[in-house]
Protein backbone atom coordinates (compact mmCIF):
# COMPACT_ATOMS: atom_id res chain seq x y z
CA UNK A 1 0.00 0.00 0.00
CA UNK A 2 1.69 3.69 -0.83
CA UNK A 3 1.75 5.95 1.77
CA UNK A 4 -0.77 9.10 2.17
CA UNK A 5 0.61 12.27 2.19
CA UNK A 6 -1.52 15.26 2.85
CA UNK A 7 -1.63 18.59 1.30
CA UNK A 8 -2.95 21.53 3.04
CA UNK A 9 -4.63 24.03 1.38
CA UNK A 10 -5.33 27.70 2.84
CA UNK A 11 -6.56 30.71 1.57
CA UNK A 12 -3.86 31.98 -0.91
CA UNK A 13 -2.07 28.77 -1.06
CA UNK A 14 -0.09 28.90 -4.55
CA UNK A 15 1.44 25.85 -4.89
CA UNK A 16 -0.41 23.07 -2.98
CA UNK A 17 -1.78 21.15 -6.60
CA UNK A 18 2.46 21.50 -7.45
CA UNK A 19 2.96 19.70 -3.77
CA UNK A 20 0.77 17.44 -4.66
CA UNK A 21 1.90 16.42 -7.81
CA UNK A 22 5.36 15.93 -6.30
CA UNK A 23 3.91 14.00 -3.75
CA UNK A 24 2.83 11.23 -6.43
CA UNK A 25 6.12 11.65 -8.48
CA UNK A 26 7.94 10.61 -5.25
CA UNK A 27 5.51 7.67 -5.12
CA UNK A 28 3.09 8.49 -2.44
CA UNK A 29 -0.36 9.06 -2.51
CA UNK A 30 -1.36 12.69 -2.38
CA UNK A 31 -4.28 13.86 0.36
CA UNK A 32 -5.91 16.91 -0.34
CA UNK A 33 -6.32 18.39 3.47
CA UNK A 34 -8.89 21.69 3.76
CA UNK A 35 -7.49 24.87 6.22
CA UNK A 36 -10.59 24.84 8.01
CA UNK A 37 -11.20 20.88 8.63
CA UNK A 38 -9.82 18.89 11.45
CA UNK A 39 -9.42 15.08 10.55
CA UNK A 40 -6.28 14.26 9.03
CA UNK A 41 -7.96 11.16 7.26
CA UNK A 42 -4.93 8.78 8.71
CA UNK A 43 -2.30 10.63 6.83
CA UNK A 44 1.19 9.61 7.12
CA UNK A 45 3.08 12.72 6.36
CA UNK A 46 1.52 16.28 5.57
CA UNK A 47 3.12 19.06 3.51
CA UNK A 48 2.17 22.64 4.28
CA UNK A 49 2.79 24.14 0.44
CA UNK A 50 4.10 27.53 -0.28
CA UNK A 51 2.41 30.64 -1.21
CA UNK A 52 0.69 33.64 0.43
CA UNK A 53 -1.43 32.33 3.49
CA UNK A 54 -4.32 34.66 4.40
CA UNK A 55 -2.62 37.32 2.23
CA UNK A 56 0.35 37.64 4.31
CA UNK A 57 -1.23 39.42 6.63
CA UNK A 58 0.22 40.76 10.02
CA UNK A 59 2.94 38.52 9.71
CA UNK A 60 3.55 35.78 7.00
CA UNK A 61 2.22 32.20 8.23
CA UNK A 62 0.67 34.00 11.75
CA UNK A 63 -2.98 33.12 10.86
CA UNK A 64 -2.43 30.28 9.12
CA UNK A 65 -1.19 28.88 12.23
CA UNK A 66 -4.52 29.15 14.03
CA UNK A 67 -6.10 27.27 11.04
CA UNK A 68 -8.46 24.07 12.33
CA UNK A 69 -6.57 22.21 9.94
CA UNK A 70 -2.83 23.35 12.17
CA UNK A 71 -4.24 22.37 15.49
CA UNK A 72 -4.52 18.62 14.00
CA UNK A 73 -1.22 18.90 13.02
CA UNK A 74 0.99 20.48 15.80
CA UNK A 75 -0.57 17.79 17.79
CA UNK A 76 0.14 15.34 15.37
CA UNK A 77 3.73 16.71 14.58
CA UNK A 78 4.53 16.50 17.95
CA UNK A 79 3.68 12.71 18.23
CA UNK A 80 6.03 11.79 15.63
CA UNK A 81 4.08 13.11 12.49
CA UNK A 82 6.31 13.77 9.45
CA UNK A 83 6.08 17.88 8.10
CA UNK A 84 7.32 19.55 5.47
CA UNK A 85 6.77 22.91 5.23
CA UNK A 86 7.74 24.49 2.32
CA UNK A 87 8.59 28.69 1.57
CA UNK A 88 4.95 29.91 3.50
CA UNK A 89 4.91 26.28 4.91
CA UNK A 90 8.14 27.21 7.01
CA UNK A 91 6.91 30.58 8.05
CA UNK A 92 3.73 28.27 9.19
CA UNK A 93 6.03 26.01 11.19
CA UNK A 94 7.82 28.82 12.87
CA UNK A 95 4.74 30.14 13.53
CA UNK A 96 3.47 27.39 15.05
CA UNK A 97 6.69 26.91 17.41
CA UNK A 98 7.19 23.47 15.56
CA UNK A 99 10.77 24.76 14.54
CA UNK A 100 12.50 27.95 16.14
CA UNK A 101 13.52 31.00 14.46
CA UNK A 102 11.41 33.34 12.22
CA UNK A 103 11.74 34.44 8.68
CA UNK A 104 11.92 38.38 7.69
CA UNK A 105 11.49 40.24 5.05
CA UNK A 106 14.73 39.50 2.54
CA UNK A 107 17.53 41.76 3.32
CA UNK A 108 17.68 43.92 -0.16
CA UNK A 109 13.97 44.31 0.41
CA UNK A 110 13.23 42.64 -3.16
CA UNK A 111 11.14 39.62 -4.07
CA UNK A 112 13.52 36.93 -5.43
CA UNK A 113 12.52 34.67 -8.06
CA UNK A 114 15.59 32.38 -9.36
CA UNK A 115 17.13 28.55 -9.46
CA UNK A 116 19.13 28.29 -6.13
CA UNK A 117 22.17 26.43 -5.63
CA UNK A 118 21.46 24.36 -2.22
CA UNK A 119 23.81 22.35 -0.34
CA UNK A 120 22.26 19.30 1.84
CA UNK A 121 23.62 19.56 5.21
CA UNK A 122 21.41 16.94 6.92
CA UNK A 123 20.73 13.59 5.25
CA UNK A 124 19.00 12.08 8.23
CA UNK A 125 15.83 13.50 8.17
CA UNK A 126 12.29 12.30 7.14
CA UNK A 127 12.65 14.35 3.87
CA UNK A 128 15.98 14.24 2.98
CA UNK A 129 16.76 10.19 3.84
CA UNK A 130 17.87 9.88 0.22
CA UNK A 131 20.27 12.67 -0.27
CA UNK A 132 24.43 12.81 1.15
CA UNK A 133 25.61 14.68 3.05
CA UNK A 134 27.15 18.10 1.32
CA UNK A 135 25.11 17.03 -1.98
CA UNK A 136 24.70 20.41 -3.81
CA UNK A 137 21.32 20.53 -5.95
CA UNK A 138 19.64 23.34 -7.68
CA UNK A 139 15.87 23.73 -7.15
CA UNK A 140 13.93 27.62 -7.57
CA UNK A 141 13.57 29.86 -4.79
CA UNK A 142 10.97 32.78 -4.50
CA UNK A 143 10.73 34.09 -1.74
CA UNK A 144 10.28 38.23 -0.55
CA UNK A 145 10.14 37.17 3.18
CA UNK A 146 12.81 34.18 2.86
CA UNK A 147 15.15 35.74 5.75
CA UNK A 148 16.09 33.33 8.25
CA UNK A 149 16.72 34.01 12.00
CA UNK A 150 17.22 33.56 15.07
CA UNK A 151 19.21 34.47 18.27
CA UNK A 152 23.33 33.24 18.50
CA UNK A 153 22.05 30.69 20.87
CA UNK A 154 19.79 29.00 18.67
CA UNK A 155 21.66 28.96 15.76
CA UNK A 156 24.45 27.83 17.88
CA UNK A 157 22.32 24.89 19.07
CA UNK A 158 21.08 24.00 15.47
CA UNK A 159 24.61 24.14 13.76
CA UNK A 160 26.13 21.93 17.42
CA UNK A 161 23.02 19.46 16.55
CA UNK A 162 23.33 19.12 13.00
CA UNK A 163 19.52 20.35 12.37
CA UNK A 164 19.86 22.77 9.52
CA UNK A 165 19.04 20.77 7.19
CA UNK A 166 20.42 23.17 3.66
CA UNK A 167 22.67 26.17 3.35
CA UNK A 168 22.16 28.56 0.34
CA UNK A 169 25.38 28.37 -2.16
CA UNK A 170 25.23 32.10 -2.98
CA UNK A 171 22.62 33.37 0.02
CA UNK A 172 19.56 35.12 -2.00
CA UNK A 173 18.26 36.80 0.73
CA UNK A 174 20.34 37.72 3.96
CA UNK A 175 19.38 34.37 6.17
CA UNK A 176 21.75 34.44 8.74
CA UNK A 177 24.66 31.18 8.86
CA UNK A 178 23.22 30.80 4.45
CA UNK A 179 20.39 28.00 6.21
CA UNK A 180 17.66 27.66 3.62
CA UNK A 181 16.27 24.75 5.77
CA UNK A 182 16.17 23.97 9.43
CA UNK A 183 14.58 20.86 11.49
CA UNK A 184 13.41 19.90 14.64
CA UNK A 185 14.87 17.54 17.31
CA UNK A 186 12.97 14.54 16.06
CA UNK A 187 14.34 15.23 12.67
CA UNK A 188 10.41 14.37 11.25
CA UNK A 189 9.69 18.23 10.83
CA UNK A 190 11.68 20.07 8.23
CA UNK A 191 10.92 23.70 6.83
CA UNK A 192 12.25 24.79 3.79
CA UNK A 193 12.56 27.83 2.17
CA UNK A 194 13.49 27.34 -1.30
CA UNK A 195 10.53 24.88 -3.86
CA UNK A 196 11.67 21.57 -3.94
CA UNK A 197 8.01 20.89 -5.95
CA UNK A 198 9.08 23.18 -8.68
CA UNK A 199 11.99 20.92 -9.53
CA UNK A 200 10.60 17.21 -9.92
CA UNK A 201 11.19 16.95 -13.36
CA UNK A 202 13.85 18.35 -15.79
CA UNK A 203 11.16 19.09 -19.18
CA UNK A 204 9.27 21.81 -16.43
CA UNK A 205 12.10 22.94 -13.63
CA UNK A 206 15.94 23.44 -13.90
CA UNK A 207 16.62 20.05 -12.60
CA UNK A 208 14.68 16.89 -11.18
CA UNK A 209 16.49 17.87 -7.38
CA UNK A 210 14.01 18.51 -5.49
CA UNK A 211 12.04 15.17 -6.30
CA UNK A 212 14.34 13.91 -3.56
CA UNK A 213 12.41 15.48 -0.69
CA UNK A 214 9.46 13.42 -1.56
CA UNK A 215 11.16 9.72 -2.41
CA UNK A 216 12.76 10.65 1.02
CA UNK A 217 9.87 10.62 3.21
CA UNK A 218 8.85 7.50 1.30
CA UNK A 219 11.94 5.89 2.38
CA UNK A 220 11.70 6.91 5.76
CA UNK A 221 7.93 5.79 5.90
CA UNK A 222 8.87 2.62 4.72
CA UNK A 223 11.28 1.84 7.17
CA UNK A 224 9.36 2.65 9.55
CA UNK A 225 6.90 -0.37 8.51
CA UNK A 226 9.58 -2.56 8.16
CA UNK A 227 11.15 -1.73 11.30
Amino acid sequence: MSARIGVITFPGSLDDSDAARAVTAGGADAVRLWHADTDLQGVDAVVLPGGFSYGDYLRCGAIARFAPMMGAVIDAARDGLPVLGICNGFQILCESGLLPGALIRNNHLHFICRDQKVRIAADDTAWTADFAAGQEIVIPVKNGEGGYVADERTLDMLQAENRIVARYVGNPNGSLRDIAGITNESRTVVGIMPHPEHAIDPLTGPTADGLVFFTSIVTTLAARVGA
